[in-house]
């Protein structure tokens, strides 16, 4: 989960002497790929993963509505990862399924599994800037956030908090994308996003998301416990928590194929 919404990688690279290039780097725009390049490095190797997932969706007035969704990773190399979406409850969502497959250079594959119409719809790439089950995520946001998805423009150096950040503008490579930037502030030390602006296609800040509460597990691997995604323009906000992490369970490409949506429980 890159973005999961991963967008949240946590390093061996660095004692190869990837981190003087990144201090180093003639030009912003090298600077903003390395910074990129060892967030993605950071994060390999993980295998796979599940977790519980709440998402609280508040609209503007903030009146709530809870969804319970189990999620599932697994890490594929050479491409993007796939991942799962599965909801619990309430009723009227139970035994919804959402499939991605991530892609490193082309357009990510998505389904949605509509238990009430017995129907796998495919999301098509032209509306992947379309709201995710009603959320203030887009379809877009919840594929792994591979490297190449993007270009890169390293900005400055800035304190969030109390945590030294890399500041840095990338720009979707994908056409039919909902934004034209995003902005991401990269914790220089576990090379994990703890925030990210969203512009819109008229370059109007749409959102912002940030993520907290990390852990770390298997001694490398960061994910938020926390990530809250605000909608500027609609007044509107969805937050995700996980708890229940895990990894490294045996899942493989036979619990992400489309055909086994229907089936899902």
């Amino acid at each position: 989960m890159k973005l999961q919404i991963q967008l949240l990688a946590a390093g061996l690279i660095a004692a190869a002497g990837l981190l003087p290039f990144i201090s180093y780097a003639e030009t912003p725009e090298e600077k903003g790929l390395a910074i990129a390049v060892e967030s993605d490095k950071r994060d390999n190797g993980f295998i796979d993963s599940t977790a519980n997932m709440r998402m609280v969706l508040r609209n503007r007035a903030g009146k709530e509505s809870i969804r319970n969704v189990r999620v599932k990773t697994l890490e594929v190399q050479g491409d993007g990862d796939k991942s799962l979406s599965i909801f619990d409850e309430p009723a009227d969502v139970k035994g919804t399924a959402s499939l991605t497959w991530s892609h490193a250079d082309k357009p990510d594959d998505q389904w949605l599994y509509l238990p009430a119409l017995k129907r796998v719809k495919r999301i098509s790439s032209k509306n992947k800037s379309g709201p995710f089950m009603g959320s203030e995520f887009a379809f877009e946001d919840i594929g792994s956030q591979e490297v190449d998805k993007y270009t890169y423009k390293y900005l400055r150096d800035e304190t969030l908090g109390a945590i030294e950040t890399f500041v840095v503008e990338r720009y979707p490579t994908d056409k039919y994308s909902g934004y034209t930037r995003q902005i991401a502030w990269i914790d220089k030390e576990r090379y994990i996003a703890i925030k990210v602006e969203f512009y819109d296609r008229k370059n109007t800040l749409l959102k912002t998301l940030n993520s907290s509460d990390f852990n770390q597990y298997l001694n490398k691997y960061w994910r938020p416990g926390t990530m809250e995604m605000t909608n500027h323009q609609s007044g509107k906000s969805t937050t995700l928590t996980f708890e229940n992490y895990q990894f490294q369970s045996g899942l493989t490409s036979s619990n992400f194929a489309k055909n086994a949506l229907k089936k899902i429980r």
